[in-house]
C-alpha cells in the first residue's frame, strides 16, 4: 500500500472511531508501526490529527456522538434504572471496576452505600467521588481523552492488567447473540485487560443497544455473567441471550 493510500485510510477510519491506538493503525493499513507513525507525522502537520502517546487522535471530529456529556443525555430513564438495578446487584465491601461508560457513571452513583473499593479509568466516576470519605478509589494512568472523559493508552491496560476485583461493571456499543461490540478501538484493550482481571462481569446496556453492532468486536458472550438493561430491550433478543446462559435482569423505569 503506497503512503498516500494509508494515510488516506488512517484519516477516514479516524473520521470513524476518532481515537485509535498505533497497533490499531498499523493492523488497518498492514504496515509497521514506525511507518505509521511516519504517517502520522506527516497528517499532524496537515493538520488531521494529533499524536498522543500511544496513538492519535482526530482534531476536528464530525460530530458530538462520542463526547461524554452529549452521550449523557440520551436514555437518561433508562440509566437511572440501569444503575439501580446493577447497584442492588453489588454485595457490601466488593472490589469494583467500573469503565467509562455513560451508564456504568449512573451505576456508580447508587453505590457508596455498599463502601466498594472502585477502580476506574473515568474522570466523571473519579470526580463524583472525589469527596466521598468513605471509599476508597483508585484511579488507573493514562493519556487523559477529555470529550470521552476517560484514561486511556499503554498505562491505563497496565493498570487493569495488575487489578484483580470481584465485579467488572462494562459498558459497550452494542450486544447481538456474537457478543459485545464497542466504537472505540482504543478503548477495547482496556476493557478487555478490566474483563481478564474480574471474578464475575456485568454488563449495562439501555435498549438501544440490543441487536447493534459497532465497530470493532468486544467479547463474546460466553464470560458475561449479566446484562443489565430496561424494560424497552427487545424481548426476542433478551430471552436468546438467557438462552445463551446469560442472566439479563431487566429494570423497570420508574413512573
Amino acid at each position: 500500500m503506497q503512503a498516500e493510500e494509508r494515510q488516506i485510510r488512517i484519516a477516514e477510519y479516524l473520521q470513524k472511531v476518532e481515537f485509535a491506538s498505533l497497533d490499531e493503525l498499523s493492523e488497518l493499513v498492514d504496515a509497521s508501526t514506525s511507518t505509521v507513525r511516519r504517517d502520522l507525522t506527516l497528517l499532524e502537520t496537515k493538520g488531521t490529527l494529533r499524536r498522543t502517546h500511544g496513538g492519535a487522535r482526530l482534531l476536528n471530529p464530525p460530530s458530538e456522538e462520542f463526547t461524554f456529556t452529549a452521550r449523557d443525555t440520551h436514555q437518561l430513564a433508562e440509566k437511572e434504572a440501569i444503575g439501580r438495578a446493577c447497584a442492588d446487584l453489588i454485595k457490601p465491601n466488593q472490589s469494583l471496576i467500573l469503565d467509562a461508560g455513560t451508564t456504568v457513571y449512573h451505576v456508580a452513583r447508587y453505590l457508596e452505600p455498599k463502601l466498594p473499593q472502585i477502580v476506574t479509568n473515568s474522570l466523571p466516576v473519579a470526580n463524583l467521588f472525589a469527596s466521598a470519605n468513605r471509599l476508597e478509589v483508585v484511579l488507573s494512568g493514562g493519556v487523559i481523552y477529555p470529550r470521552l472523559g476517560v484514561l486511556v493508552g499503554p498505562l491505563a491496560v497496565e493498570t487493569f492488567s495488575k487489578i484483580h476485583a470481584d465485579v467488572a461493571i462494562m459498558s459497550a456499543g452494542g450486544i447481538t447473540l456474537e457478543g459485545l461490540t464497542n466504537s472505540h478501538g482504543l478503548l477495547i484493550e482496556i476493557q478487555r485487560t478490566m474483563m481478564a482481571g474480574a471474578q464475575r462481569i456485568i454488563v449495562c446496556l439501555d435498549h438501544t443497544k440490543f441487536g447493534r453492532r459497532s465497530v470493532t468486536p468486544l467479547s463474546t458472550l460466553e464470560p458475561i455473567d449479566a446484562v443489565v438493561t430496561d424494560s424497552a430491550a427487545p424481548a426476542d433478543l433478551v430471552e436468546a441471550i438467557r438462552a445463551a446462559g446469560v442472566e439479563v435482569i431487566v429494570a423497570p423505569l420508574l413512573t
